[in-house]
């Protein structure tokens, strides 16, 4: 991925429209979205259901196309990229968390979590040691040889953080990641996504319905009928939309 100075967006929307056939009519899920996020940002993609969300989410991970417009990232036109090319270019810059965790449920934990590694061709051996660590991090040391239906909620959760964040992507994309946790476990799942995107400069894409989760964003972009009726910078941002007026 091409090294943007702090100016440049790490993602650029442009124009996007996504259309869905439904019988006899087209249902439009997305508008026309124009919006640039930048990296080392937390942005949380806000608003209930049927806003729009989830469907903008997979338009920026490149899981769907759009109708019309392109999502960039670094760039990179990934809207337009052949799905071989697409695929490799998530191994290589994009980590996902998960609401329902997504762990594999015959492998471990650190089987789990060194998973992605696996698809950078790294040995068995080295994976799995990188992941260890990774899972004492996020405070998983008792857990290494649990399968998920050994692990609680939370802990699942935990290692699914453990596997999003082991590449060091750029970019994260949390999809309601603790919309089956309670409101304790939630605070230290967060707290955990957002330090380890503090720590390595990393690019968080947060989608809710929930505004206290939307709280832990540097910036809150709000959907409604698939328009952006809202964006704005939340009392701890720690960037800018235009950091040039930041310096």
């Amino acid at each position: 991925m091409p090294q943007y100075p702090r100016e440049q967006p790490i993602i650029e929307v442009k124009n996007i429209r996504k259309e869905y056939p439904l019988e006899d009519e087209t249902v439009v899920a997305l508008k026309r979205i124009n919006l640039n996020i930048y990296r080392g940002e937390i942005c949380c993609i806000f608003g209930t259901s049927g806003s729009g969300k989830s469907t903008l989410l997979n338009q920026l991970a490149g899981m769907e196309k759009p109708t019309r417009g392109c999502v960039y990232i670094g760039g990179v036109p990934i809207s337009r990229l052949p799905e071989e090319e697409l695929a490799a270019f998530r191994q290589r810059h994009i980590g996902f968390v998960f609401q329902a965790y997504n762990l594999l449920p015959n492998l471990t934990a650190t089987e789990n979590v060194a998973l992605p590694l696996m698809f950078r061709g790294m040995p068995q051996e080295q994976r799995e040691a990188i992941a260890r660590k990774m899972l004492c991090r996020v405070g998983l040391a008792h857990r290494l040889d649990h399968f998920p239906s050994q692990m609680s909620g939370g802990q699942q959760q935990r290692a699914g953080i453990a596997r999003a964040f082991i590449t060091r992507p750029d970019i994260v994309f949390a999809d309601e990641p603790t919309g089956n946790l309670d409101s304790a476990t939630t605070a230290e799942i967060m707290e955990m996504i957002c330090g380890f995107a503090r720590k390595f400069r990393q690019t968080i894409i947060l989608v809710t319905h929930d505004p206290e989760m939307a709280a832990y964003a540097d910036r809150v972009v709000k959907l409604i009928d698939g328009e952006i009726v809202s964006d704005e910078r939340t009392p701890h941002s720690q960037t800018s939309p235009n950091p040039q007026t930041a310096r």
